[in-house]
């Protein structure tokens, strides 16, 4: 069970949708070890579990996420290097955690988000953000550079605007980062929640099993040259879902022109 003081918290509804919320809005939902432990358990928990179908990523308060907590950031500036080297290594195991997870993954951005908070959006499937919400990559005002997250960062926005980003430190919007690719939809903050709560209708209208393996054939797929390998691979993840259970009922209920039983 949650208790109003923990840093983040973690339920799951009657529907199968777990809400993951960082939860220490008085600094702005920065994270430091101890959260980036904590969601990296969550994460590795829910991706174990078959009663989960979907994800949302969430915070309470003003801001989605400052980035890393300023005493940690303290504490890691005394740090040797083989300790800063381990530090940062369990920040790229949470964000490995957070991309690959097999269900579905939904931001919700409700203001700024700033450093690693980009590499969190940039994890997640789906993107909903607040008119009000904000994005910067702003480590090299630090001296720093956005290294961890950058596989995620270039993959959501592509290398031209991280190159520039990453360099830059601009703040930018909700319409930019639609632009770029990092935010899917864009609504103004008292809609934000049903924003969410339509996607969730929409995701939850698909087999469960589908979006889990379309999910993995996408991040398969991607960049990979069009060969006799690539073909037969594609071609093999299709016929095994046709014979599954879910495909026969998927199939069947459309024939039969009725809801499929994953829909109540």
């Amino acid at each position: 069970m949650n208790t109003p003081n923990e840093k983040v918290l973690f339920k799951v509804d009657e529907q199968g949708v777990a809400i993951v919320t960082l939860n220490n809005p008085d600094k702005h939902n920065a994270f430091d070890d101890e959260i980036i432990k904590k969601l990296t358990t969550i994460f590795n928990d829910i991706s174990k579990r078959d009663d989960i179908s979907i994800m949302v990523l969430a915070s309470n308060g003003k801001s989605f996420s400052a980035g890393a907590d300023l005493g940690w950031m303290k504490r890691m500036a005394s740090y040797s290097y083989q300790d800063n080297l381990k530090d940062a290594n369990a920040l790229a195991q949470m964000l490995k955690a957070l991309n690959f997870l097999p269900q579905t993954t939904i931001a919700k951005i409700q203001g700024a988000a700033f450093g690693g908070a980009v590499g969190l959006a940039s994890c997640c499937d789906i993107v909903i953000a607040s008119t009000k919400a904000s994005f910067c990559l702003s480590e090299v005002k630090l001296g720093l550079i956005p290294a961890t997250i950058s596989p995620y960062v270039v993959d959501a926005i592509g290398l031209k605007a991280s190159r520039r980003y990453f360099q830059t430190a601009e703040r930018f919007f909700s319409e930019k980062a639609q632009q770029l690719g990092l935010v899917d939809e864009i609504v103004e903050p008292e809609d934000l929640a049903n924003e969410v709560k339509k996607m969730i209708t929409i995701l939850l209208a698909n087999g469960s099993q589908a979006r889990r393996k379309a999910k993995k054939l996408s991040q398969y797929v991607a960049f990979k040259t069009i060969d006799d390998a690539l073909l037969a691979n594609t071609s093999e993840r299709i016929a095994a879902i046709r014979v599954s259970e879910e495909g026969q009922e998927g199939l069947n209920a459309f024939f039969e022109k009725r809801l499929p039983n994953w829909q109540k």
